[in-house]
């Protein structure tokens, strides 16, 4: 009998409307840290010219001053959503002076806490709350592992889509429910099957020595000022990175949305010990948002999440409550060092023939040991992925990577064709046939790339991402301007962010221990 992916991929042929699986929506956060031009972390204020982080839509900050965060809007054509975050980095550029944005997902050479500087919103009572939430998290984590960058893929499922699936859906109808069942689908293959983001995409498998908790990590000496994973693809990722100790405590499901909602928000009401003993309010001052696993939702570190678009003042959990699953953020995406942007359009095309492979294939509920196992084959490919003769577990057994991702890009190809159908070329096809090589020559994946230019140049790894920071400012400032329609629309975002502040901080007429005390509930 035909699988269920072969089944679909039969009804999706023979609709006869190849636009069926084209036009979903994709969206792009990037970070990049800001640094001298000799490679250390900015103490710089956010450049006025870049306006207000709390309210600019499209330049903020993440957990540091020092740490931009650029977000497009979503758009229908990969290179659309490519221009557009290539533009934010031509602005930015055009505000920094003589600072340089990271290349590296890896930080540059940070000698300690102390020295990574909190992101500041102003005064208003929501300013106040989103600084104090970072000082949580570098009371909980370090300040140090929140400095780690890395590329956010926000993708929707094309509209027309919803239609087919209203011939396969049980729950039937074209309701909130029935998008909401097939995107949780799409999200447990990716926590199944997402290893293979990180074996192709990864390009950390090497870190500053001073980095906090590396030399005591297990990881391997390559100079005296770089250490690394030989096999490794991205230690971002890895338990060095954001798959830590401490979130393995919080248990998510992902096979109900009213489940996931309920666990989400058990996580963020239950006290740990270890956080009340850091103290929530000492000496009138501030130090978390409280002592619960988490502060809030955004503090659950998974490497793929649910999400809707809230209306003002509405957490992310009561989005999706009051109208599903809207798009999948995945959060597993290093910076790509080799490119200016940090991500490049077949790399776009890839993941979204990926991810709707992984909506179309059967995607039976987790147990806790097939969690479980999909957590630890995520862990194993970040530290060893490119190990010869790597397994990973599957379904109660081994396989090996290599067979199992050849199974998976077979798949993913049939999806590609039919995305190339509705567009009237072969860039899909062909994003996906060129990533397949990685597969058998494991030598041409990026982190293999890398660790290969740090032994051909000689160079550490501070000192070559320093090199190619100093290339990638070039890069953007030889472009040819900014189309003036978009430069004049950075600028009046730069103009109203402002102005929205001050506004914000003026219609405040709450003390903060109030306005926390509202929101906690």
């Amino acid at each position: 009998m035909s699988s269920i992916f072969d089944k679909r991929i039969a009804q999706l042929v023979s609709r006869g409307q190849p636009e069926t699986l084209w036009g979903g929506r994709k969206g792009i956060e990037k970070e990049a840290l800001r640094v001298s031009p000799n490679g250390e972390l900015s103490r710089r204020l956010h450049p006025a010219g870049l306006g207000s982080p709390l309210t600019n839509k499209f330049i903020t900050t993440d957990f540091s001053e020092s740490l931009l965060e650029f977000v497009t809007p979503a758009f229908t054509h990969s290179w659309e959503t490519l221009r557009f975050l290539c533009d934010i980095h031509q602005f930015t550029f055009e505000n920094l002076d003589d600072e340089l944005l990271w290349v590296a997902s890896m930080p540059c050479c940070i000698a300690s806490d102390a020295e990574v500087p909190l992101a500041h919103y102003g005064s208003s009572n929501l300013g106040r709350m989103k600084t104090l939430y970072r000082n949580g998290l570098g009371l909980r984590y370090g300040r140090l592992m929140q400095t780690i960058a890395g590329v956010h893929f926000n993708y929707s499922v094309p509209d027309q889509f919803w239609l087919f699936h209203q011939e396969i859906c049980e729950t039937g109808g074209d309701s909130a429910a029935c998008r909401s069942e097939a995107y949780l689908g799409l999200i447990r293959n990716f926590r199944r099957m997402g290893w293979l983001v990180l074996y192709l995409f990864g390009s950390s498998p090497a870190v500053a020595r001073c980095f906090a908790g590396a030399e005591n990590a297990g990881i391997a000496i390559l100079d005296k000022d770089t250490l690394y994973e030989p096999f490794g693809t991205s230690l971002r990722m890895s338990d060095l990175g954001y798959s830590n100790k401490t979130q393995s405590r919080v248990s998510i499901s992902l096979n109900f949305l009213d489940e996931y909602i309920t666990d989400l928000r058990k996580a963020i009401h239950t006290p740990l010990r270890h956080y009340e003993e850091l103290g929530v309010k000492v000496d009138g001052e501030y130090r978390q948002l409280n002592a619960n696993l988490l502060q809030i939702e955004n503090e659950y570190y998974s490497p793929v999440r649910p999400k809707r678009v809230a209306m003002s003042g509405e957490k992310p959990t009561d989005a999706l409550e009051r109208a599903g699953i809207e798009y999948v953020e995945i959060r597993s995406l290093d910076v790509n060092i080799f490119d200016p942007a940090g991500i490049s359009q077949n790399e776009l095309r890839f993941m979204e023939a990926f991810l709707l492979y992984c909506l179309l294939e059967d995607s039976p509920y987790f147990s806790d040991d097939e969690l479980n196992h999909a957590v630890a084959n995520h862990s194993l490919v970040a530290r060893k992925g490119r190990t010869p003769g790597l397994t990973l577990q599957r379904a109660g057994r081994e396989v090996s990577l290599k067979s199992w991702a050849s199974e998976i890009f077979s798949k993913v190809a049939s999806v590609a064709e039919l995305i190339d159908q509705g567009d009237g070329d072969t860039n899909f096809a062909q994003a996906v046939e060129g990533f397949k090589t990685l597969v058998e020559h494991q030598d041409a994946t990026p982190s293999a790339r890398l660790l290969q230019e740090l032994s051909d140049t000689g160079m550490s790894f501070t000192e070559y991402a320093l090199q190619s920071a100093h290339g990638h400012r070039e890069y953007f400032r030889s472009l040819a301007p900014i189309d003036a329609q978009r430069h004049a629309e950075f600028e009046q975002e730069t103009v109203k962010s402002i102005r929205e502040q001050q506004q914000i901080e003026l219609a405040d007429t709450m003390g903060f221990d109030q306005f926390l005390a509202n929101y906690a509930k």
